[in-house]
This record gives structure tokens, C-alpha cells and sequence, in this order.
């Protein structure tokens, strides 16, 4: 997904968040909207946990926001049918067990028994087959994930059989990688109230929200994996990591990813916080919009690949805690593939300008403050293109206007990453099928095209690897993406907190976490 979050990214897609969208529910910022009893969070017995995020969600609709700030506390409401473990292999969730058929085109999912939505309400398989036929029907950003999914049924109120076009081996992937991909509740989205009142059937449940301040949860303790020791998690909204580390530091709450790579040292040194620093399957990257000229030439994006400084963005961005990679896919990985086409050179970076014929000239660089990497990088490209004859003009929006403007092509260049990648699939197609929802840059190459669509369906993995290693190679030497590195997982907490750990997929749960003292 692209989110993108503040050390990281997150991302996307990937992608963050910031001007909050009042949605149906109209209160000025820091009025509370109370959606339950008791205040600020702790409905059932135990204490709560607060954590700062660096943003505030855009939306809590799981189907439609991209945010990964939005993300942080929807993972703790919502469910898929599957989820990943700490090592990213999909486990039952809302479905308790699954087969397929001989071959490989029927799905059969049993879901569990006993559970709840938030409001008390049955959860059944109507509800599966209502929340993957609304990613579908309305083309919402993750139904890139679906386009294999012939036929949705509920022979049953706790079976759900999903017919596929072809074999999928990212089938469980696409249905449980991340939160945009929850069983959502009808009456809930019919209603509109989904936005800022979500119901769900996850460990927590909205309980408060104060706009531009926090949202506060409380547990739920009808939850089938069992209620959580904490009695709720009140996320507030801190932008500036300094003042993040030092409420942290002062014991004004207990758990925040709010800060700053050049933090990190002075967080690791104090003997009350733990802090989570793992790698992670994010990305960042620079992209060119192809239909503003001269982005529409390969050698003109090209030059940008070899005029940019990849340990010196690094540097800037992640003081070093980062690991530079010319593709999307982190070396952890299965699927990672050795591939390095660019190094730095203004000399090569001249000789494709020259022989594209272009002469430089304003690059709108768009920039969000919510992501201070993507405001470093302009900088840092401001510096390296001037040489070149670009005037890199950095253009710096919140983040909503930040989508809203990528969306309507209303930029030149810019940088972001995305979070939330399990499969193959997760990091290439819908950024760079030529009909992907997320190819904002404009890329279109028919071998690559063909290249996502088979590895969507081929079911053997040395095959999978071989057919998106060629996409991936492809992708990164047309520069759709000039791919810069993956970042690490950064998190910091109170010692008083248990049972947390820090995910390479940076999925935020709390749902066994537990406060001492």
C-alpha cells in the first residue's frame, strides 16, 4: 500500500496522512466526538496505553484511506481473514482454516465461530462477501489485489468460496498482507459513519475521537483471540519528534515511532526505554510524472537515476539506519534479486540529457512536511540537478493535498515509499501495471505488463521469482522508479510495556501488549 510513515515510511503508498477529513461527523479540531462510555479509552479492566504517531489518520474507512497513519489504528479495529505472523506467513484470523481445490481455482474458507462486530451484531460470511465485493465493485485502491476473483459466495453463515480466474499463489497475501483489506460492516459504511466511528471486530474499538488531538480505543472483550490486557490505547497525534522523545522520556506516554533517525542514539542510551530497530519490507523512492515533459524520455529519467547520491540520501534521511537498494525488495527477502544499474555521474547524467536533446529548465519537486524525508530529498535534489540546468522549485503541501494533487497529476517530480509488502505482487504491480491504481507516474511497458500479469498467476515459486526478477529489472532501468532504499523499522518504548514487539511489516498491535505497575 502506499503509506508512508515519518522515519521510514511508510508508506503508501504508499502513504501517510495529514488534514484530517471530518467526514460525516462535523466538529472543529480538538472537539471530541464520544463514541462510547467512559471517557477517554479503558472500557474493560486494565490499563491504557498511550502512543504518538507523527500524523493524524485522514479517514478510518480501512477500503478507502492509503494512510499510513490511518493504518496505526486501524490495525488494532479491524481484521482480515487471514493475517500475517511476525515472519509475514499468512495464519488464520476471521477464517479459522481454508483448502483449495485440485485445481487451484476454489477457495473454500471456514470462518470462526462466535464472533462479534463492536456493536454486538453476528459477524457472518455475508460480511466477507459484502467488504471484497465493495473493494471490487467499487474499484477501490486495493482491488488491484482482486482482479483474479471470479465469484464471491456464502453457501453458509460461516463459509465464504472464492472462485479464481486463474491459479493465485499471492491469493492469501492479497486477502490478509495489510488492514485495507478488512471485513468491514455494512450498516456501518451504508451510514457513512465508517470515516470516524468504525466498527470492526479487532481487539479495540473506537471509543473517542478529539480532531487535530487523538483517538482513544478501548478493549474489546468479546474479541476471539481474547480480550487484551491493556483496558484500551489512546494514539495522539505528535509531529515534532523532539517533543515525542522527550514525552516519552518524561513518561507522558509510552510507545511512539514519532522521531527522528538522529534520535535514536540518545533513545537507545536511556535505560527506561526499549527501543525496536528491525529492517523492514518498505520503500523508498523518486518518481517522474511522464506526462509533463521531459519525463516522457527514458534518458531524461535516466540522468536523474545517475545525477542522485544514494549514500548521501541515506544519510540525510535515515543516518544510516537504512540499507541503499536500486529495487523495491530489501535483501531479507525470498524474493530479493541482486541488481544495481545506476551509479553516480553527471557526466553520464549530461551525455543522456544532451542526446534526449534536453536542456533543463523548473521542476515542480512536491513535498509534504508531514514526511521531512521528502523536503531533505528536494533539497538534496535542488543541489544535484542545478549543475544539470533544473531548477528545482520544492513545493511543500500537507499531506491530504499531497494525494490529491499526485492523483490529479499536479506535479513533476516527487518521492514517498510504500509499506505493507508481503508478495511480489505488493510491490510491483499496482505501482507499475500499465492499468495499476497506484501508476501515477504514467508508466507503461507491455512486456512488463505481461510479465505482472503471469507472475499473479503462477503457482511455482522459483518461476514467480525468475518472472517478477525480469519485471523488477525492467522497472528500475526504464526508472518508473528511481528506487532509493529500504528503510528500518524504528520504535520506542517505555520498559513498563509488555508484550510488545517491533514487525518488519511495522503493523502496530497492541492486542497482547500489557502495562506493569
Amino acid at each position: 500500500m502506499m503509506l508512508s510513515r515519518r522515519t521510514l515510511l511508510q508508506s503508501v503508498a504508499a502513504l501517510g496522512v495529514a488534514g484530517f477529513t471530518l467526514g460525516t461527523v462535523g466538529c472543529s479540531p480538538g472537539e471530541g466526538v464520544d463514541l462510547g462510555e467512559g471517557g477517554e479509552g479503558g472500557g474493560a479492566a486494565g490499563a491504557v496505553l498511550t502512543a504518538a504517531i507523527a500524523g493524524e489518520p485522514d479517514q478510518l474507512d480501512p477500503h478507502k484511506t492509503t494512510a499510513y497513519f490511518s493504518f496505526q489504528v486501524l490495525e488494532n479495529v479491524f481484521d482480515t481473514l487471514v493475517e500475517p505472523d511476525e515472519d509475514l506467513e499468512m495464519q488464520p484470523a476471521l477464517a479459522e482454516s481454508w483448502e483449495t481445490s485440485d485445481d487451484e481455482l476454489t477457495w473454500t474458507f471456514t470462518l470462526r465461530e462466535g464472533v462479534t462486530w463492536h456493536d454486538g451484531s453476528e459477524f457472518t460470511s455475508e460480511d466477507v462477501v459484502y467488504s471484497l465485493r465493495r473493494i471490487i465493485d467499487e474499484e477501490l485502491a486495493n482491488s488491484y489485489r482482486l482482479t483474479a476473483v471470479a465469484s464471491i459466495e456464502a453457501p453458509d453463515p460461516r463459509t465464504v468460496v472464492i472462485t479464481v480466474s486463474q491459479p493465485s499463489a499471492n491469493l492469501l497475501a492479497s486477502l490478509g498482507g495489510y488492514k485495507g483489506m478488512a471485513i468491514v460492516n455494512r450498516a456501518n459504511v451504508e451510514s457513512g459513519e465508517i470515516t470516524r466511528a468504525p466498527i470492526g471486530t479487532g481487539p479495540f474499538k473506537v471509543q473517542n475521537y478529539a480532531a487535530g488531538e487523538s483517538i482513544a480505543l478501548e478493549a474489546n472483550p468479546e474479541f476471539w483471540g481474547g480480550a487484551p490486557d491493556l483496558g484500551g490505547v489512546t494514539f495522539r497525534f505528535i509531529s515534532e519528534g523532539n517533543t515525542a522523545q522527550t514525552a516519552l522520556t518524561n513518561g507522558e506516554i509510552h510507545w511512539t515511532d514519532s522521531f527522528e533517525p538522529q534520535q535514536l542514539q540518545p533513545l537507545e542510551a536511556n535505560a527506561s526505554v526499549t527501543v525496536g530497530n528491525v529492517p523492514s519490507s518498505d520503500y523508498w523512492y523518486i518518481t517522474m510524472n511522464q506526462a509533463s515533459e521531459p519525463w516522457s524520455t527514458l534518458e531524461a529519467r535516466q540522468a536523474i537515476a545517475y545525477a542522485i547520491d544514494r549514500s548521501a540520501i541515506v544519510q540525510a534521511v535515515s543516518f544510516g539506519t537504512a540499507v541503499e537498494n536500486q529495487l523495491a525488495i530489501p535483501q531479507e527477502s525470498t524474493w530479493f534479486v541482486e541488481h544495481t544499474p545506476f551509479s553516480t555521474d553527471l557526466d553520464r547524467a549530461r551525455q543522456l540529457l544532451s542526446e534526449a536533446g534536453v536542456e533543463g529548465g523548473p521542476v515542480r519537486f512536491m513535498a509534504t512536511g508531514e514526511y521531512p524525508e521528502t523536503v531533505a530529498v528536494g533539497q538534496i535534489l535542488a543541489d544535484v540537478l542545478e549543475p544539470l540546468g533544473f531548477d528545482v522549485r520544492i513545493e511543500t503541501v500537507d499531506f491530504a493535498t499531497w494525494l490529491d494533487r499526485q492523483s490529479a497529476g499536479e506535479w513533476d517530480m516527487l518521492m514517498l515509499g510504500w509499506l505493507g509488502n508481503i508478495d511480489p505482487n505488493d510491490f510491483y504491480y499496482n505501482q507499475h501495471h500499465s492499468t495499476g491504481a497506484n501508476n501515477h507516474q504514467g508508466y507503461a511497458n507491455p512486456r512488463v505488463d505481461q510479465l505482472l500479469d503471469e507472475g499473479a498467476g503462477e503457482t511455482d515459486q522459483e518461476r514467480r521469482k525468475e518472472i517478477y526478477g525480469e519485471a523488477a529489472r525492467l522497472i528500475a532501468d526504464e526508472c518508473s522508479y528511481i528506487y532509493l532504499y529500504n528503510p528500518a523499522v524504528l520504535q520506542a518504548w517505555r520498559n513498563d510495556v509488555s508484550g510488545y514487539e517491533t514487525r518488519t511489516d511495522a503493523a502496530i498491535r497492541f492486542r497482547e501488549a500489557g502495562l506493569q505497575g
